[in-house]
C-alpha cells in the first residue's frame, strides 16, 4: 500500500511539473516595450502565481520572429509588423494590440548640447547618417568630431528613424558605424561619449547626460517630444508600441494582454514616461 502510495505521488507530481511548465507564458522582444510589460509580469507573478518569462533578446525584430517561430506566446514590439514579417512566418496569425505611445529622439551628449546644438532637421540627420557631416560646428555647434552610435538595424527604433529620413528602412544606406542594442547601451555610450549622438526612446533621456534634439520641421518650426506633440502626431518620430500574438489572446496570454489594456496596465504605461491609450488624439 505505501509503496503504491508513493508511486501515485510521485506520478502526480510530474503531473503537476509538466503542467507548470506548459503553462508559462513567454514574452520576448522591445526593450522599450518590455519596461511596463516586465511590471506587469511580476504584478500577475505575485498575485495570479503566473509563471511568465519575460526577455529581450533581438529587441522588436526578436519579438516578431520568435513569435513567428512559436518560440513564445507574446512579442514585444516598437513598430508595426510589416507584410515581409507576414510572408516569413506565413503560419503566424500576427495580431497587434496596441498598449501605448512612444517617441524616438535623436539624443546627444551634454558637451553637444551645451555647445549650441537644440535641433536638427531631417537633411542634417541624413547627413550624419551617410557620413556627409563629420563636424558638430556644420550643425552651429562647437568644433568637435561627430560620434555617431546607429542603432541596431532591424530593431524598432532603427526603423522609425530610417522611415522618418528616407521615407522607407529599405531604402536607407548601408552604414560603417558602431552599433548599440538596447536602450540602457544606447544612453550608457552616448552618456560617456564626447561627440556623440544615436536614435533612442525620448523616455530615457535624463537631461544630465544625453538630452533630446528638437526636429526642425521645414517650415522652421522646433518640435520637441511632448506628450502633446506625440499625442498629436506633430513628432515626425512618433510611433506605436504593441504586444503581438498569433490570433486572438487566449489563457494566460490574455490574461497578461488584458491586464496591459486595464486601469493597471495602463498605468504602468504612463509610469514609463509613454502615453496611454486614452491621452492619444
Amino acid at each position: 500500500m505505501t509503496k503504491n502510495f508513493l508511486h501515485l505521488m510521485l506520478m502526480m507530481g510530474l503531473a503537476v511539473g509538466a503542467a507548470a511548465q506548459a503553462e508559462t507564458l513567454k514574452i520576448n522582444g522591445s526593450t522599450t516595450v518590455n519596461l511596463p510589460a516586465a511590471e506587469a509580469a511580476e504584478a500577475l507573478r505575485k498575485e495570479q502565481g503566473l509563471d511568465i518569462q519575460i526577455d529581450t533578446q533581438g529587441g522588436s525584430s526578436g519579438g516578431i520572429s520568435m513569435l513567428g517561430e512559436g518560440l513564445v506566446q507574446i512579442g514585444m514590439a516598437s513598430k508595426p509588423v510589416k507584410d515581409e514579417d507576414k510572408a516569413k512566418f506565413p503560419k503566424c496569425d500576427f495580431k497587434s494590440i496596441h498598449v501605448g505611445e512612444d517617441a524616438v529622439a535623436m539624443i546627444v551628449s551634454a558637451d553637444v548640447w551645451e555647445g549650441g546644438v537644440k535641433s536638427i532637421t531631417k537633411e542634417q540627420a541624413a547627413g550624419i547618417y551617410e557620413g556627409r557631416i563629420t563636424n558638430w560646428k556644420e550643425l552651429g555647434g562647437a568644433d568637435r568630431r561627430i560620434a555617431f552610435f546607429n542603432k541596431e538595424p532591424g530593431r524598432g527604433t532603427w526603423e522609425v528613424f530610417t522611415h522618418w529620413v528616407y521615407g522607407d528602412s529599405k531604402k536607407a544606406p548601408q552604414v560603417n558605424f558602431p552599433e548599440v542594442g538596447g536602450n540602457e547601451e544606447a544612453r550608457s555610450k552616448v552618456g560617456g561619449t564626447r561627440g556623440a549622438v544615436s536614435q533612442l526612446s525620448s523616455t530615457w533621456v535624463d537631461n544630465e547626460k544625453i538630452f533630446a534634439l528638437g526636429i526642425k520641421t521645414e517650415a522652421g518650426e522646433v518640435v520637441e517630444p511632448t506628450a502633446e506633440a506625440i499625442s498629436s502626431k506633430r513628432y515626425p518620430l512618433s510611433r506605436p508600441l504593441y504586444l503581438l500574438t498569433n490570433g486572438e489572446p487566449a489563457g494566460t496570454a490574455k490574461t497578461f494582454v488584458d491586464f496591459m489594456l486595464g486601469e493597471r496596465g495602463q498605468a504602468l504605461v504612463k509610469k514609463h514616461g509613454y502615453l496611454m491609450l486614452s491621452e492619444l488624439k
